[in-house]
């Protein structure tokens, strides 16, 4: 091997992990627009009230369902209402439920996961045995009959979309830990008589939580998606307030009449979990630790 080649060995060799995944996803054109087209998204619906034209309970009954114009850029719904300003205040409800849908299932699918990794034998194959029970079960109408018992407070959706949402991570982590705890530093700290407990967050945590990082982007749309699913049934956010899906539902009850109030909100939540899903996608081939 030549100079130079050992040279250019030797830079590949000193550049970090990290920094080989970033430029890996750099590299993904399509990822980065997806993610720029992600950012600029939540930014816009977290801004509602600022840049939303309209109150999203604003009305107007004798203008009533209006197509584009020029004060209504998106048109309005039966009630003279901007369907613009309610896109923004709607993405915001359906975003955050989302977001904080998954922070609770990447909460309870890392702990159980890593509990089950670190645990092995016959407890592992008792808790992941218990995971392939609950894949078995209709999810979408245990969330339906948790909100029908419990009410339609968001704080509820949150926390019941959440929690059976959590079981891939589950697996994922699962199978990290039980791949971290047969390396020397595992080793080390149980030698060193620290505490299981202490061993999983100061040691396998830290390793696995780019893992968790891009499997919670792969979460979000089908969070999200189960949200809609609930308020297209009507048993989602109560009006005024409105969501993603509360509007699809709106829209596809008048579309004969109205198309517009179907085609925009469809055409927001399609286009965000499509490039939802090119994010995450992107990430996953970034960061797979096997590169």
């Amino acid at each position: 091997m030549s100079d130079s080649e050992k040279r250019a060995a030797d830079g590949r060799a000193a550049v970090s992990p990290l920094r080989r995944s970033c430029e890996r996803f750099f590299e993904n054109r399509a990822a980065v627009a997806a993610g720029a087209f992600v950012l600029l998204m939540l930014a816009a619906c977290a801004s509602a009230p600022l840049i939303a034209p309209f109150p999203f309970e604003a009305q107007d009954l004798e203008l009533g369902a209006a197509g584009p114009s020029r004060e209504h850029w998106l048109g309005t719904d039966a009630l003279g209402r901007d369907v613009f300003s309610r896109l923004l205040y709607g993405g915001a409800v359906s975003l955050k439920v989302g977001l904080i849908a998954t922070a609770v299932s990447c909460v309870i699918g890392v702990f159980y996961g890593m509990a089950a990794g670190w645990c092995g034998g016959a407890r592992d194959s008792v808790m992941m045995r218990l995971v392939d029970i609950l894949y078995a079960l209709p999810f979408t109408l245990f969330v339906i009959l948790l909100t029908v018992l419990f009410g339609q407070e968001l704080w509820l959706i949150y926390v019941a979309v959440g929690a059976v949402s959590w079981l891939t991570m589950a697996r994922i982590v699962r199978n990290q830990t039980r791949e971290l705890r047969a390396q020397a530093f595992v080793e080390a700290a149980i030698c060193m008589g620290q505490t299981p407990a202490k061993i999983m967050l100061r040691h396998i945590l830290p390793n696995i939580l780019g893992t968790v990082i891009v499997y919670a982007t792969l979460t979000v749309p089908g969070v999200m998606l189960t949200e809609a699913f609930i308020s297209f049934l009507g048993l989602g956010v109560k009006p005024p307030m409105t969501s993603w899906g509360l509007m699809i539902k709106e829209g596809a009850d008048a579309m004969q009449d109205y198309p517009w109030l179907l085609l925009f909100p469809g055409a927001f939540f399609a286009g965000t979990l499509f490039a939802l899903n090119v994010f995450g996608d992107g990430l996953r081939d970034a960061f797979d630790p096997r590169k």
